[in-house]
């Protein structure tokens, strides 16, 4: 069984949710013994965001200079490991409402029509990622964005991160949500109770 674990935050020990892809990793070890864990660090070693000359090579236009190229390449072979993995643990906090630039940067490359999904004869997406994976979602924020709080509106986070993983097929998803971490006093029971539905997974 394969495990591609998955860091985005930018705050390395002091992360919140790296904290909580670790734990979720751990147990995941202590379920399935043996389990083959890839590693991703988006914030140690970020993809390119894509530029004219990726947009170029999606439609038989390779580009000319070296990085372009190897970037290009990383990106695919990242589908590859996408495709491989049983269970995908991705930590995503909350960055201005929404996802780190460096996640979205990763599924900019995860998206490719043809590849990850493709478009039915309705004209509706039809994700090309096989089934049976299990998707769990470290989600951390310092505010209350949660279903029932007044700035739920606001969580470009977990529903983008949702609408991503559906478009290409992956529907088994489970958030281990901390937030209201930047809230007095909260910070400690917000983790625990994560930590707590790690144990339940």
């Amino acid at each position: 069984m394969k495990l591609w674990h998955i860091d985005s935050s930018v705050l390395g020990e002091n992360s919140a949710s790296r904290n909580l892809t670790a734990k979720i990793v751990g147990h995941e070890r202590a379920l399935h013994q043996g389990l083959d864990v890839s590693y991703l660090d988006l914030a140690v070693l970020p993809l390119a965001h894509l530029s004219p000359a990726h947009i170029g090579a999606m439609f038989g236009h390779p580009p000319s200079d070296e990085t372009t190229k190897a970037d290009i390449a990383r990106g695919s072979a990242l589908i590859d490991t996408l495709f491989a993995a049983d269970i995908i643990v991705i930590g995503a906090p909350m960055y201005n409402f929404g996802i780190p630039s460096q996640l979205k940067a990763l599924f900019d490359r995860l998206l490719v029509a043809g590849k990850t999904f493709k478009y039915g004869a309705d004209g509706n997406p039809v994700g090309l990622v096989p089934g049976g994976k299990k998707v769990i979602v470290a989600s951390t924020r310092g505010g209350l964005y949660a279903p029932g709080n007044p700035a739920s509106s606001l969580d470009h986070q977990e529903t983008h991160l949702t609408a991503l993983l559906h478009f290409i097929g992956l529907t088994d998803i489970t958030f281990v949500r901390a937030e209201g971490l930047a809230l007095p006093d909260n910070k400690e029971p917000a983790m625990a109770k994560a930590e707590t539905e790690i144990s339940k997974i």
